[in-house]
């Protein structure tokens, strides 16, 4: 897979992604709770390393990180289940050195995804990181 730095000129196809890809895998987020967190997402962009991901010249999804933290991977809905989500984990493991990220609870595909390839949940919050109730797992790559 390849993957390019995302710039402000890719914010607008980010948010439509994210949009697209927590409607279909998010459905314990309260609709208003959805709306606050998509204009939320862009303040964060400047001090992430926001990547586009492309099989061929298709965009599959986005990531963003800051250090060895995944703080985000999002893919197109018609792209989940594909092995893509792999591909891409795997990338940033070895060419980013993720090492951690952060998981809705309620999200069971995410956690599972996560637990799959090579993260363990270490501890966990009731909220998410602006309060809201949606209760937090805290992953890490197992050594």
């Amino acid at each position: 897979m390849k993957n390019r730095q995302a710039t402000s000129n890719d914010y607008e196809t980010i948010i439509n992604l994210w949009d697209r890809s927590v409607t279909k895998t998010h459905d314990f987020l309260s609709l208003k709770d959805k709306e606050d967190i998509k204009k939320e997402i862009p303040m964060y962009f400047p001090h992430l390393d926001v990547r586009l991901w492309f099989e061929v010249n298709e965009l599959i999804g986005f990531s963003g990180t800051n250090n060895q933290h995944l703080e985000m991977l999002f893919l197109e809905p018609g792209e989940i289940g594909k092995g893509y989500g792999k591909k891409i984990i795997q990338q940033l493991i070895i060419d980013f050195n993720i090492r951690s990220v952060d998981v809705n609870k309620d999200n069971e595909n995410a956690k599972m995804f996560y637990l799959k390839n090579g993260f363990t949940i270490i501890s966990e919050e009731p909220t998410d990181s602006s309060g809201r109730h949606y209760p937090i797992l805290h992953l890490e790559l197992k050594n």
